[in-house]
């Protein structure tokens, strides 16, 4: 058997590398494996659940749970109950968060510019559109697999 094309192991090797080189930027914040990626998901969007955040990252409510446990510790994200739901938990950033946020996004901002240099406005646009579209085209076996009923509307 033949493999039809390489772009999903090139997008692969492309995240694994943009992770590699911010973990190692970010040891000096006490953030270590991909944790940067979860900080800058609840800075943006204050008061977000667990399992929205991990269906946001496509990622094990484990993995979430991990990463957050940490990010509390460290003193970046907070944790309250909902007031509607005591079994959901919502998210918040800290002031120590929201101080390296910035930072973060600037590097995430460096990694897009060095990514796409040489490229035309236009080349990047379609990049862009084309690689959501991949994301949505993928969504629903994410949300089969992982038992997620409701699919991306599912959100707590």
């Amino acid at each position: 058997m033949k493999l039809k094309g390489s772009i999903l192991r090139e997008v692969g090797s492309l995240a694994r590398a943009i992770n590699t080189i911010n973990d190692i930027k970010y040891v000096t914040l006490d953030l270590h494996k991909n944790q940067y990626i979860f900080l800058t998901r609840i800075c943006e969007n204050e008061g977000i659940s667990l399992k929205a955040l991990s269906i946001m990252l496509k990622v094990d409510k484990t993995t979430t749970t991990k990463a957050v446990q940490k990010l509390i510790r460290d003193g970046y994200v907070t944790k309250e109950k909902d007031e509607a739901d005591a079994r959901v938990f919502r998210l918040f950033s800290t002031r120590k968060s929201k101080a390296v946020y910035d930072m973060i996004i600037d590097e995430e901002n460096r990694a897009i510019d060095k990514c796409f240099e040489d490229f035309t406005e236009e080349e990047i646009d379609i990049a862009q559109r084309l690689l959501q579209k991949m994301n949505a085209n993928l969504a629903p076996d994410w949300f089969e697999t992982k038992n997620y009923r409701g699919g991306a509307h599912d959100s707590e």
